[in-house]
């Protein structure tokens, strides 16, 4: 047993862990530590199984039947899995830096970082969660409890493990938000490759996807040029030539130095918890709002004050579409859902008809929250309908607003509010579901980290990571995956970090391994392509299966 924990890493360490450029990775932790883990890890499951029975209890939802709490378990078990993996494969990352510069022991950084990555997933605000899931294709995810939703959260959880577990073994930094997105371009694809001809279908809402996309492609750019200029600027600024200077021995760095690494690392633990653990809770919630639409197709948490403000909002946003609308007659709320979804699946919204049933369609959601009185008090029998009603508007909306110059002064001002409304009414994280993810990925960051730490701690520079270097890297990647998440853009903790560490090196004059960063760079260009073709494979196959 080896590793913060003693758990195993999946083979033997590589032989650089005890390299006379690096420090010593071989330590264990006491028993006790292990016993902790484990008490946790049970702790945390029996946690998250209480509180989804306690949610639909409270929600008043039929009890399931024994084979589709099992799916439901199952799925979430693989989520999880998912978010565990992530934490020792991406957090492995933010502590190389610290573990190599000697300001931390290795056992006391991982679990440090554990922490910080806990802390981040809490606070964190859901924005890069639904970023994700509606890169999906519309009628998957408004029928996420049917047998294609349950093959594409399978397909893309599993296609995104496999990848991400092979690059570990290989000790290769890869992205877990890479495999992710690409497994999620995959399913999309293979669902729109095994609709019949004419049937609407979608796939990849590819206007969300360029843009999460450019993030994923340019944040290792940033992150390699800002890293290499900023430590330019400290070289300008801060005259101690300790900083810049490989440390000696096992001796660790001054106090002041010691305390920015340690802050640094802190701080990318953080926004890597608050980015990349989002990912996570956004395929719970489809999981759940397919499983348990009663508990969690709505936000149930929204108090009865909202409800003038929403309806208000609604019949604006109507008027909104009725004057677009021209001639075209009104559909019937049943006949505007088919027209809406077509529509989006078809990538054509813009046209008389589609604004007719958008009209219909807000209006028919007003007259229901009203009648309710709160989206709180909506029965159960109405409430997988009105939820997809919401959602429906709200990705139509979100559509018609990337087409520049579209809506402008106040009409552009109505439709955001109203989509904040919509996505107020549908789009919530439960506690609960943020503390399993937050734990999952805290607890993952304590096992498996050695491989990743040592390819970006000795790898990729051909000299010893300086105090200088290491601060740089992480300041520049913690800075740069916060922005990313104040923007709901999820990007790679991994990708950025590894850059910035190399484009360190490169403004050090320290050169680089051309080697490691070719295969980093390999791997950068592989993920899409390999996580596509394994989730379309794998998706395909389980629509068989369910």
């Amino acid at each position: 047993m080896s590793d913060a924990l003693s758990l195993q890493d999946g083979g033997s360490a590589p032989t650089e862990a005890r390299s006379p450029r690096g420090p010593n990775l071989d330590g264990r932790m006491h028993p006790a530590g292990t016993g902790l883990f484990l008490l946790v890890l049970v702790g945390g499951l029996g946690y998250a199984l209480f509180n989804l029975i306690t949610d639909m209890q409270a929600a008043g939802q039929p009890p399931l039947a024994i084979g589709a709490f099992a799916l439901l378990g199952l799925a979430l078990l693989i989520a999880l899995g998912f978010e565990f993996v992530n934490g020792f494969h991406d957090t492995a990352n933010a502590v190389a830096t610290v573990i190599y510069t000697h300001s931390l022991p290795p056992v006391v950084a991982v679990v440090y970082s554990g922490v910080f990555n806990f802390l981040g997933v809490l606070v964190s605000t859901g924005a890069v969660a639904y970023s994700v899931v509606t890169l999906l294709p519309v009628e998957l995810v408004l029928k996420s409890g049917s047998s294609a939703g349950y093959a594409m959260i399978f397909a893309l959880l599993i296609a995104a493990i496999i990848w991400n577990l092979g690059t570990w073994a290989l000790g290769l930094p890869n992205s877990s938000s890479h495999a992710l997105i690409g497994s999620v371009l995959g399913v999309g694809l293979a669902n729109q490759l095994l609709a019949a001809e004419g049937s609407g279908t979608s796939g990849v809402q590819w206007n969300q996807a360029w843009s999460v996309l450019r993030a994923l492609l340019f944040s290792p750019l940033v992150g390699f040029v800002m890293a290499a200029l900023l430590l330019l600027t400290m070289r300008f600024v801060i005259r101690n030539r300790t900083l810049y200077q490989e440390p000696e021995g096992d001796t660790p760095p001054p106090l002041w130095i010691r305390a920015l690494l340690i802050l640094t690392c802190g701080g990318v633990s953080f926004a890597h918890g608050g980015n990349d653990g989002q990912k996570g809770m956004g395929l719970i919630m489809l999981i759940l709002i397919g499983a348990a639409p009663t508990a969690y197709a709505l936000n149930r948490t929204m108090s009865e004050s909202a409800t003038p403000h929403f309806v208000q909002v609604s019949e604006r946003a109507r008027t909104v579409f009725q004057s677009r609308a021209d001639q075209a007659p009104m559909p019937s709320p049943a006949e505007g859902r088919v027209q809406i979804t077509e529509a989006l699946g078809k990538k054509d919204l813009d046209r008389p008809e589609t604004y007719a049933a958008l009209a219909a369609l807000s209006d028919d959601i007003a007259t229901k929250v009203k009648e309710y009185g709160a989206i709180r008090h909506v029965p159960a029998e109405a409430t997988p309908n009105l939820r997809n009603d919401m959602y429906l508007a709200s990705d139509a909306i979100h559509s018609l607003k990337k087409h520049e110059g579209l809506f402008v002064g106040e009409e552009a001002e109505t439709l955001k509010a109203y989509e904040t409304s919509l996505n107020d009414g549908t789009r919530y994280i439960p506690t609960w579901v943020k503390v399993s993810v937050a734990l999952a990925l805290g607890l993952g960051t304590m096992v498996g980290w050695k491989r990743i730490v040592v390819t970006v701690g000795s790898r990729i520079g051909k000299k010893h990571l300086t105090y200088a270097q290491g601060a740089s890297a992480e300041i520049t990647a913690a800075g740069t995956i916060g922005l990313a998440e104040a923007y709901g853009l999820p990007v790679s903790t991994t990708h950025i970090l590894s850059s910035g560490v190399a484009g360190t090196m490169a403004a050090n004059g320290s050169g680089l391994q051309w080697a490691t960063v070719r295969n980093l760079a390999a791997a950068w260009l592989l993920t899409l392509p390999a996580a596509i073709t394994l989730a379309g494979l794998l998706y395909a196959g389980l629509r068989f299966v369910f």
